[in-house]
């Protein structure tokens, strides 16, 4: 699991992925900390009067979903054994698990 073991075209999706997901992870963490969404969010569809505003749900799901995809792409990237590559693939999936467990129970 390192590098060297595979396609180019496959180790740039991979680095894609990588900075989507330390994109969502910082601006999930900046959503449930700041209790806020960024304005261009609130364009694409504003909550009505009797739908409440859940911005830590949301953003606590995204950071939890980019943070899962963060660990799955690591021993893809760097030279690890295989055992450590996979406990982190155990603990991104346990990571996407939580996302969905955070965002079915949360309520605010």
């Amino acid at each position: 699991m390192n590098p060297s073991d595979t396609d180019p075209l496959l180790v740039a999706g991979r680095l894609v992925i990588v900075v989507v997901s330390l994109f969502a992870l910082v601006l999930g963490v900046r959503v449930a900390l700041s209790r806020r969404f960024p304005r261009a969010w609130l364009r694409f569809g504003r909550p009505t009067k009797s739908q409440p505003s859940q911005p830590v749900r949301i953003g606590g799901g995204v950071a939890l979903v980019g943070a899962s995809l963060l660990i799955q792409q690591a021993p893809f990237l760097i030279p690890t054994p295989f055992v450590l590559g996979t406990a982190l693939l155990a603990v991104g999936m346990l990571l996407a698990a939580a996302a969905a467990g955070w965002f079915v129970l949360r309520r605010d």
